[in-house]
């Protein structure tokens, strides 16, 4: 039996429970995607922090807090999932703190992803005022304010449940997750309104940004090749991210389907839903820029030759004043 951050899979019956090495192997390969994702987003991490370039840069900080939000919700979804296989209950506090880290990091992700929409846009089709209206400072109230927007549909929900549940309740064990959590039908419905609100404004915003950047390229015979590429991936992400607001409609869609394979359709929307938007964050923020791109080269070249006492010569990148334009859209 697996776990689901956000409640997205229809119950099924307790009995229904995988074997011994069925198990093991879908926990295996859950903690080797978590170490492997959350090294690669280390590496981002620690690249930032070594560089003043990136700590100064409104694109770069937006997208390291939506690496460091990525690394959080990973490790908050893989220890539960590992739970529900060691204990498959746990108690009802104990629930509640990590699920409201889970949801506040599940619902920060399409947010931040509209927010450095936002940004791109103003740097590519308002570039003279780009410097003035997207400053450091603003860059971290944004932050707060993304997280503020986070606790705005859930935190009701909160005080609904302390409100309304028994005492006994909190002492009590459950399966983690939403549903089995905030089991009000008043919430489970809430929260399917706030979900389609936050779908239909972030992609609204992620449409608008970016099909004006297209045409901003056309217009000014930059590469705008780049520009569409660029525009699909982030689509990719965000409809991948969009799975946590999708998926109760597809999971119940597919195991009316293919009700004998519960266990498997559970552990690919797991999958699905809560591990790859992880991976794909960094490829499509991070090694697609090359800036940062370079910068992390030359980190790992100077891991590498640590054994050997080689010196890390600092490295200095020099940009074409020509490319700076096509970069922009490029990132």
């Amino acid at each position: 039996m697996n776990f689901s951050v956000d409640g997205n899979v229809t119950h099924v019956s307790l009995n229904v429970r995988d074997t011994f090495v069925t198990a093991l192997t879908k926990n295996i390969i859950v903690v080797a995607l978590w170490i492997s994702i959350n090294y690669i987003n280390g590496t981002f991490v620690h690249t930032f922090l070594k560089h003043e370039t990136f700590n100064v840069n409104p694109r770069y900080i937006l997208f390291i807090h939506l690496v460091i939000n990525d690394m959080i919700q990973l490790t908050i979804a893989v220890f539960l999932h590992v739970i529900s296989y060691i204990l498959f209950t746990i108690n009802v506090y104990f629930c509640c703190f990590l699920l409201m880290i889970a949801i506040f990091t599940t619902l920060n992700t399409p947010v931040n992803l509209a927010t450095m929409a936002l940004e791109r846009y103003i740097a590519i089709c308002i570039p003279l005022r780009h410097s003035q209206i997207c400053t450091v400072r603003r860059t971290y109230i944004l932050i707060g304010i993304i997280w503020i927007m986070a606790a705005i549909p859930i935190l009701p929900d909160l005080f609904i449940l302390l409100a309304t549940e028994p005492l006994q309740f909190f002492h009590s064990k459950i399966f983690c997750s939403r549903d089995s959590l905030f089991r009000n039908p008043y919430l489970i419905e809430k929260k399917n309104i706030s979900h389609a609100v936050y779908l239909t404004v972030v992609w609204f915003i992620i449409f608008y940004t970016y099909f004006r950047i297209m045409f901003t390229a056309k217009a000014a015979n930059a590469d705008a090749r780049k520009a569409r590429n660029t525009i699909l991936l982030h689509a990719v992400q965000l409809l991948m991210c969009m799975f946590t607001y999708i998926g109760p409609l597809i999971d119940s869609l597919m195991l009316y389907i293919f009700s004998t394979h519960a266990l498997e359709i559970r552990f690919t929307s797991y999958v699905i839903v809560h591990i790859l938007p992880r991976l794909i964050s960094p490829i499509v923020y991070g090694l697609r820029d090359q800036t940062f791109c370079k910068y992390l080269k030359r980190y790992l070249m100077c891991r590498v030759n640590e054994h050997l006492s080689s010196k890390c010569v600092p490295f200095k990148h020099h940009q074409p004043r020509e490319k700076v334009f096509i970069d922009h859209i490029a990132g």
